[in-house]
């Protein structure tokens, strides 16, 4: 090898990355000091190569200036947990039936074993990260959801634990966030005689960043994106389009309530809703700080 190909072999690594943060410098400039609300779920939580990712790209918005939230799910291990004691997890449009003693289960994956794993990866990557539920400064205010039955119009169902969203009380956020903290919270609401409700988590995500003023909200999936009925990716959805792909069944299951949270999310202010591919590592830097997105972006309009 010559010495001028030495010096190219060993200058492109470096001019590269001087290259991608040059490309992130307007993105940093924008985005400071603004809330970023990432719903983390999926492959990204099971996966430790993806998990690591996606505590560094928590960290690095951090450090550049930008504020993050973490809303975590954890179907994977309420169901591993669930199965330990012999019970079966069943969904009717996409929520969990929750009865009392799969109640106990959510409460001790999420608010424990899962949230603390994730607190202490966010941590080990050089973050400040703090665990929170519903209860921790009234952030979540719930009440018993009942589900419309499909079979008997007009007619409710009672699916259990399983909670809306009453009130977010954003103050403890707000003052972990001026402290440099990141916030990771479970998506566990509380009703007024403290009974735990299970609450979808794509649902609390919508609504912490509509409560937070938040810049962008940001739904990590196991799929590239919102994908039409040949497997497509949509790039960008508006309300219309949606109401369209929900007409024709394109969208339904597990995607039903996260584009209803995303699409309400959009109309209540947050500017942009990107729902995202969780198996791509550091998914969320390719988002926030480059212009190659990795998923479908939803407008309002």
């Amino acid at each position: 090898m010559t010495n001028t190909a030495q010096d190219i072999t060993s200058q492109t690594p470096a001019a590269l990355k001087a290259e991608v943060l040059s490309e992130a410098l307007p993105y940093i400039r924008r985005f400071h000091g603004k809330t970023v609300v990432i719903k983390y779920g999926g492959n990204a939580m099971t996966d430790e190569h993806l998990q690591r990712s996606f505590a560094h790209d928590v960290v690095l918005l951090k450090l550049v200036g930008l504020n993050p939230v973490v809303v975590h799910g954890g179907g994977p291990q309420i169901n591993s947990a669930l199965k330990r004691i012999g019970k079966e997890g069943t969904f009717i449009q996409g929520m969990r039936v929750t009865d009392a003693e799969t109640m106990e289960v959510v409460e001790w994956v999420l608010g424990g074993q899962v949230q603390q794993d994730i607190v202490m990866m966010v941590n080990e990557a050089g973050g400040k990260a703090v665990g929170l539920t519903g209860k921790d400064g009234c952030l979540i205010q719930a009440r018993k959801k009942l589900m419309p039955d499909p079979d008997h119009p007009g007619e409710m169902l009672d699916i259990g634990f399983v909670g809306d969203i009453e009130r977010i009380e954003p103050a403890v956020v707000k003052a972990l966030q001026d402290d440099q903290f990141i916030p990771i919270i479970s998506s566990i609401g509380y009703g007024e005689d403290g009974q735990a409700y299970n609450i979808n988590a794509d649902v609390v995500a919508g609504k912490m960043a509509e409560v937070l003023g938040a810049e962008k909200l940001v739904m990590l999936t196991n799929t590239p994106g919102v994908l039409d009925k040949d497997g497509q990716l949509l790039r960008s959805l508006s309300a219309q389009t949606i109401d369209t792909l929900f007409q024709d069944g394109t969208l339904s299951g597990g995607m039903l309530p996260k584009i209803s949270s995303a699409l309400d999310a959009a109309r209540f202010g947050v500017n942009s809703v990107h729902i995202i591919d969780g198996r791509v590592p550091h998914c969320l830097l390719l988002e926030i700080l480059t212009d190659r997105g990795v998923g479908t972006m939803i407008s309002s309009h």
